[in-house]
């Protein structure tokens, strides 16, 4: 069967492979904060919140600015 391309309606990334590790993440997050017109001061402050901590912390802060438009699967 071939059919015309489906638009991919979200954006999931699998945290058990290579874009789960944290600085995948926070890559994916200054990209995403660049496409959001975030300023360089906010990306800067997003960086150093998703660093403030433990992994758990890092996963929770990408959620908190990314969540409506990202799935992050375990």
């Amino acid at each position: 069967m071939i059919r015309e391309k489906q638009p991919q309606s979200e954006i999931v990334i699998d945290l058990t492979g290579p874009d789960g590790n944290a600085y995948a993440l926070i890559a994916h997050a200054n990209r995403f904060a660049k496409q959001l017109d975030y300023t360089p001061q906010q990306r800067g402050d997003l960086t150093t919140e998703m660093m403030g901590s433990d992994y758990e912390n890092l996963l929770r802060v990408f959620d908190k600015h990314f969540g409506d438009f990202v799935i992050l699967e375990r």
